[in-house]
């Protein structure tokens, strides 16, 4: 355990004691887990080596190309659920592995969720872990592939949509600009691109009092919610999580 430890440690991982927990976990023998290191030490992300990721209390499947959920993001998840209306209409935008939907129905029994994304490997694997909640998953741009019954029924639109500026994604860590889709990070010269798409149509597929909910910078944070104006937005954050997000209503 030690000597994994310290390989991983050696190559910049932060958390060499955590990692080396799950590797040794994920892998079924001594071969597996040389070429689970491997991979790790080359700078491939833990999630991706292992294919899955813990987010909100539960074990998500994760493949490689697809973005990795991060931990900041159960705040979106957590606001959905306490300020969800019976019986809930869940649309993941956007939706990558399809974690936050997900975690999101399994709090609200009886929810029906959606969830769309417009990379094939994405939906691929969002259905793994969408469907056994009894969610659907489409592939395409947004709203373009959903089913029009879903139109104006939306009690909570989770909205994760990219919002690095353009010129900082070559700041990010390695493991996600070199390993996740460059289109799941970009979100334009200022980040809010794809948020001003989802904001010209959100109103047409929330119910009257439905949630959109978006993770955003916090420097962004007050741009966003100018995006959001017509949803009467508010900005909430939380401070161990390094969140901050905006939710709108209808």
């Amino acid at each position: 355990m030690n000597d994994l430890v310290e390989t991983l440690r050696a190559a910049g991982c932060v958390f060499a004691e955590d990692e080396a927990r799950v590797l040794r976990e994920s892998a079924g023998t001594p071969a597996e887990l040389a070429a689970m290191t491997a991979r790790r030490v080359a700078g491939e992300p833990l999630e991706h080596v292992v294919g899955a990721v813990e987010f909100a209390g539960r074990r998500w499947a994760v493949e490689p190309g697809v973005f990795v959920p991060r931990q900041r993001s159960e705040l979106l998840v957590r606001t959905a659920i306490g300020a969800s209306a019976q019986p809930a209409v869940i649309l993941d935008l956007c939706c990558g592995c399809g974690a936050l939907g997900a975690a999101t129905a399994a709090a609200l029994p009886g929810a029906r969720l959606v969830a769309a994304d417009v990379d094939p490997v994405a939906v691929a694997c969002a259905r793994r872990n969408v469907e056994p909640f009894g969610g659907r998953v489409f592939a395409g741009d947004l709203f373009a592939p959903l089913p029009a019954d879903l139109r104006g029924t939306v009690t909570i639109l989770l909205a994760n949509v990219p919002y690095v500026p353009t010129d900082e994604v070559a700041l990010m860590p390695p493991e996600a600009r070199d390993h996740e889709p460059r289109f799941a990070l970009d979100g334009g010269p200022d980040g809010l691109d794809l948020l001003r798409r989802v904001a010209a149509e959100a109103g047409d597929w929330l119910a009257p009092g439905g949630l959109l909910l978006t993770e955003t910078g916090a420097r962004q944070a007050p741009a966003a919610a100018a995006v959001l104006s017509d949803l009467h937005p508010e900005i909430v954050s939380d401070d161990d999580l390094g969140a901050t997000a905006v939710v709108g209503r209808r």
